[in-house]
This record gives C-alpha cells, sequence and structure tokens, in this order.
C-alpha cells in the first residue's frame, strides 16, 4: 500500500477481526491505560493512584493549563475539557506518576515538547505534537534515569531536533501506535559512545508507522530495542541503526523502499571502555521489505530474546499488515472513557 490510505474493503476487514489491532481493552475505563501496555514499558501506571485533572485552557500557562496540571508532587491523571493548540514558549516538564490524556479531545502541543527529568511512571496518550522550535528542540524527551514510560497514540512531526529521544540512562519504555512524519532524526536511543550508562536502555517499539523520515526509526546506541509490526517507508538515509554495542530484534515489520534502499545500517563507534570501535547487531524475523529494500542483518546471534524479559502473544501480531499500522497509527478520535475509580 503506496498511498497510506485505508480503504473502506481494508476497514472492514480489520473491523471483522481478521486483522486485529492491539490494546482492545485499553480504553475500556480511564484507567485501563495503567499497566497495559506492551513491552518493556508494560509496568508503566502513570497517574494511577492520583487525583484526576481537567485541562480547561489551552494558554501556555496559569490556571487550567497543561503546564500548571504538570506542577505537582503527588500522582495526577491529566484529561481535557477543551480541543485546540497549546503554543508553547519552552518545553513542559512532567513530573513522575503523570499521565496525559487527550482522549475525547484533539490537543496540539506546537512550538515546544514535553521533557522527562528522572520521571518515573509516566503514559503519554494520544496527543499531537508539532513545529517545535529552537535548541534541542525534541517532541518527547527522556533524559537522565528516565524508567517505566508508555508512550501511545500520539503525532508527531516536524521539529528542530529530534521527536523522541530515550538517553543517558533512560530506560523501559514503550512507544506504541504513533505515527511520524516530515522529519529529519526522528528517534534515538543512545545519545554518544561516551554514555555508557545508556547499556542499560531496553525499549519497545511497535505499532508505528514512520511515513517518510528521513533517518532514525530508530537509531541505537548500546540498549536493547524490539520493533514488532511497525511500517517504515520511504526514508532518505536508511530505515534503523544499530551502533555501538546495540541489539536490535526486528520482527514482523514492513520496510518499504524508496529510492534509498539500504534499511539496516550499521555505525562503527569505540565506547571508553573498550579497546576498538564496533558497531550494533540486528536480528530480522519475519519482516517484509517491498519495493527492493535491502535488509541485510549483522551479528543476529548476539541479540537479545525479549521471550526472557516480558511475553507478547504473537498469534495477534504476525503477518500484520500496513493497513493495521496505517489504521491505529497517531492521534485516535476516540471518546475519554469514565474513571470507575470514581
Amino acid at each position: 500500500m503506496a498511498s497510506g490510505v485505508t480503504t473502506s474493503s481494508e476497514s472492514a476487514r480489520i473491523a471483522r477481526g481478521v486483522e486485529r489491532q492491539p490494546y482492545a481493552s485499553a480504553d475500556a475505563t480511564l484507567r485501563s491505560l495503567a499497566g497495559a501496555a506492551e513491552g518493556f514499558g508494560s509496568q508503566s501506571i502513570g497517574g494511577r493512584d492520583g487525583e484526576v485533572y481537567t485541562v480547561t485552557s489551552l494558554a501556555d500557562c496559569g490556571p487550567g493549563t497543561l503546564r500548571d496540571a504538570c506542577k505537582h508532587k503527588a500522582a495526577r491523571w491529566i484529561v481535557f475539557a477543551v480541543s485546540g493548540t497549546v503554543c508553547l514558549a519552552s518545553p513542559i516538564r512532567v513530573p513522575s506518576f503523570t499521565t496525559v490524556d487527550g482522549r475525547g479531545q484533539r490537543v496540539v502541543l506546537q512550538g515546544a515538547g514535553l521533557q522527562l527529568r528522572g520521571s518515573q511512571h509516566v503514559i503519554l496518550c494520544c496527543f499531537l505534537l508539532e513545529g517545535g522550535r529552537g535548541h534541542d528542540a525534541d517532541a518527547i524527551q527522556m533524559k537522565p534515569q528516565v524508567a517505566h514510560v508508555w508512550v501511545d497514540r500520539c503525532t508527531l512531526s516536524d521539529f528542530d531536533d529530534g521527536l523522541i529521544d530515550i538517553t543517558r540512562g533512560s530506560t523501559d519504555v514503550t512507544i506504541s501506535r504513533c505515527h511520524f512524519f516530515k522529519h529529519d532524526k526522528t528517534m534515538l536511543i543512545g545519545a554518544d559512545p561516551k554514555h555508557t550508562e545508556d547499556r542499560n536502555i531496553r525499549a519497545t517499539v511497535h505499532h508505528c508507522f514512520f511515513d517518510g523520515t528521513r533517518q532514525r526509526q530508530p537509531r541505537v546506541r548500546f540498549g536493547k530495542v524490539h520493533l514488532y509490526n511497525n511500517f517504515t517507508r520511504y526514508w532518505g538515509v536508511y530505515a534503523v541503526c544499530a551502533s555501538v554495542e546495540a541489539q536490535v530484534l526486528s520482527q514482523h515489520c514492513i520496510y518499504e523502499a524508496g529510492k534509498k534502499k539500504k534499511t539496516f545500517e550499521y555505525y562503527y563507534e569505540q565506547a571508553p571502555d573498550r579497546p576498538a570501535p564496533a558497531a550494533g547487531s540486528l536480528r530480522s524475523e519475519g519482516d517484509t521489505f517491498p519495493s527492493g529494500a535491502e535488509g541485510k542483518e549483522q551479528e543476529r546471534e548476539g541479540v537479545f530474546d525479549p521471550g526472557h524479559v516480558y511475553s507478547c502473544d504473537w498469534s495477534l501480531w504476525r503477518q500484520c499488515s500496513c493497513e493495521v499500522v496505517v489504521a491505529c497509527a497517531g492521534w485516535q478520535d476516540v471518546p475519554l472513557p469514565a474513571d470507575n475509580a470514581t
């Protein structure tokens, strides 16, 4: 499928359950997202045990704004009563035990992004981030020592730096059902060969649509990264890069080439405690490579087995089609579920 549009017959097939989408029960109640992620971020509970804060203003700051909602010490589940664009003059820091839940509205964060600094247990769900400007301008930035994060159903585009960065010892992250487009350096996992603390990074990226983004879908240093059921097309440099000591497992992904055919890249870099430069390892299982894409593995036996870390029902996700990924990736027009905790 080159157009990125799901036809009525394809939608009907998906609706009949012939091809299933993930997280069928995640929208059952408001807090059903807590602990529901697949992969390395599965322990994230976000603001499950906190109060519900309702954003009522699209202003950058002040009472009722998202920035105000994130200035808290206790757990908090943040929802929105308004749709529209929030023009941010600077990034918003998201603290530990927080859920930012955009279901029920169409909220666009523009001009700057979200920063997680040492935060634990954060869920970011169902909103859009676009047009971030300035030095080190990332849509979602995780550093240092961030853990237990789930980013789900977000649409990200056009930031001056990255769309998602996971660096400086951050770990146990799941990125699912996100749509990335109109961007160069998309997702960075491990920022520098000097940052040996990134050997602990573990991340899962699944059911994501990398729609013509140029490179870094993702680029990985040191960490263990599990990619499955992603649809990546028309990259400009490479699709996935495994740099120094990285272990990347790609399963049942679709890599559709445009002009550039090389799917997997391997950059050699030297860690300060190693005698020589090294690239990463990558194993490809069940991936498809339409339009002449070339997927060459490297040191596949050196890649981790995610089954030793977490469980996943592979009977649902083997041979996932690009139609399923396009249908479920990015911001979704879904209602805000009721809160059964009240």
